[in-house]
């Protein structure tokens, strides 16, 4: 059996809106607005732009041409670095693995919500609603005692789609995907942004926002949350940039490419703070207090916040299911594009076909995702492993990343020369330095911070021995597997093969 020819992207339009619905997610919506407010609010925009041109988009160009060059999945386009370099690329697939686990399960929320949001089933009070009539969530972290089916049946729907959808493949299943999602995406969230200005209040969210604190650019806290959020929001550090770009032809564009994803990726996370806040203003005007006692970010501000105010506010159904389903559109489109990194790199380790790998692979995912999360334990969980896997997964593996790649191989400078060669905008010497220092650092700092804060208290007071087995077990054990599964032998098409050979692209550009 020889080894399937990879699949390409038809167009550059196709890859784009895939790369952009990886990068819109529901951290778009309900992480950015709250960043920003606590950050300075209108001065936050600084810091955030500053690390969008200093890290973000070069860390995507680097992603997009890794991918590009050696047109394969991450572990096998690192180990064509470096051998040693392959255990980076499935730690990245492991960490994409756990993520998918649980990102589905927010999903599935959503999905209910969209219902809810009719009836307003929640009542007087949305957050008992959540955590025990909906959720049902149990006492103790740590015991699994039920399962909900209530959240059960909505995340097998959820794990249906994503699967039917990477079986069609990169082209006739992503690629179409994303350009239903975005377009819907766009169209229903300017549609709820345009709703929320129209609401009394939504001038006093806006200005508690927008209004500029430029003291507190002097903290150095406020430049590692710009870098974190721009870190966190544009899908990169594990995997799947490398992925998507590893479909694109040999002559596309990749710093264009990469300012386009970037810069639509911030616009959105801005339309959102408006949407946000617009509604939050409304909301603390109807309550008769201050934005900042009804701000809130993640699940609170999703799931308790709005529906308080689609209780309060006229023509709240129909705001609920507008804010709902853009919630599930932007999380279909970022879980597929997680879950195809992992269906990707076994595919090139093994040589399987794909809808084999899709039934095999993303079966694997959504059995372990079904048996944890739709559970009376299960947002607990949820709660440590997000935490645990962001800061000391992703982040992590991509600093290593850069490091190995930059110091210890050198290859920034044969990477610019492949990006350049097929790019209109030309990287310098700029792009060296963010990746090769100030990326590195500002990663390194975030880890140093992270670690003292998690060594001063235990993460929202769980049990040490909770945290041992769903926070820490879950990042230390992505590392485990990773080391693991570099050490089993590379197969494909039953024989073995030799990574360290030239690719037929490499031999095409020579």
């Amino acid at each position: 059996m020889t080894q399937q020819p990879r699949e390409q992207w038809a167009t550059r339009a196709g890859f784009l809106m895939a790369a952009i619905g990886s990068a819109i997610g529901l951290g778009n919506i309900w992480r950015f607005p709250a960043i920003a407010y606590e950050n300075g609010g209108g001065a936050f925009l600084l810091p955030y732009l500053i690390a969008l041109l200093t890290a973000g988009i070069p860390l995507l160009i680097l992603e997009y041409t890794i991918g590009r060059k050696y047109r394969m999945s991450p572990p096998a386009a690192l180990r064509r670095m470096s051998r040693p370099a392959e255990v980076i690329g499935w730690w990245q697939v492991v960490i994409s693995f756990v993520i998918a686990t649980y990102y589905a399960v927010i999903i599935a929320w959503a999905i209910r919500y969209v219902g809810f949001s009719v009836g307003q089933q929640w009542g007087d009070d949305p957050e008992s609603f959540l955590f025990g009539d909906f959720l049902e969530t149990s006492a103790t972290p740590g015991v699994i005692s039920s399962y909900v089916p209530g959240v059960l049946w909505p995340l097998i729907a959820v794990w249906v789609v994503v699967l039917a959808i990477l079986a069609f493949g990169v082209r006739r299943g992503i690629e179409r995907a994303n350009k239903i999602f975005i377009p819907l995406l766009v169209v229903f969230f300017v549609a709820l942004v345009i709703r929320a200005l129209t609401l009394d209040g939504a001038a006093s969210g806006l200005d508690a926002l927008f209004s500029p604190n430029w003291s507190e650019l002097t903290n150095g806290s406020v430049w590692v949350a710009a870098y974190g959020q721009i870190f966190f929001s544009l899908s990169i550090g594990f995997g799947i940039m490398i992925t998507y770009a590893s479909y694109l032809g040999r002559r596309a564009d990749l710093t264009g490419s990469a300012m386009v994803a970037g810069f639509a990726n911030s616009s959105f996370e801005i339309l959102a703070g408006i949407g946000v806040f617009a509604t939050l203003g409304y909301l603390a005007t109807a309550a008769g207090v201050p934005v900042g006692e009804v701000a809130s970010a993640g699940i609170g501000l999703a799931f308790v916040a709005f529906p308080a105010v689609i209780s309060e506010m006229p023509l709240g159904g129909l705001f609920g299911v507008l804010f709902f389903s853009s919630l599930v559109i932007a999380g279909l489109s970022s879980l597929i594009s997680i879950v195809q990194v992992v269906v990707s790199a076994v595919q090139d380790r093994t040589g399987m076909r794909r809808m084999p790998a899709v039934l095999g692979v993303g079966g694997l995912v959504a059995l372990v995702s079904i048996v944890l999360f739709p559970t009376d334990d299960g947002l607990f969980l949820l709660d440590a492993s997000d935490h645990f896997i962001n800061q000391y997964g992703i982040a992590l593996a991509a600093l290593v990343a850069l490091v190995v790649i930059a110091w210890l191989l050198r290859k920034l400078p044969a990477l610019q020369q492949n990006a350049d060669a097929t790019s209109a905008i030309r990287l310098g010497r700029w792009w060296r330095v963010c990746l090769g220092v100030i990326t590195p650092l500002v990663l390194g700092w975030m880890m140093v911070d992270s670690l003292r804060t998690e060594f001063d208290e235990n993460y929202e007071g769980y049990s040490t021995g909770f945290l041992l087995t769903a926070g820490w077990g879950v990042a230390v054990g992505a590392l485990v597997i990773a080391v693991i599964l570099t050490l089993l032998p590379w197969k494909a098409g039953g024989e073995d093969i030799d990574l360290d050979m030239e690719s037929p692209a490499e031999k095409e550009e020579r």
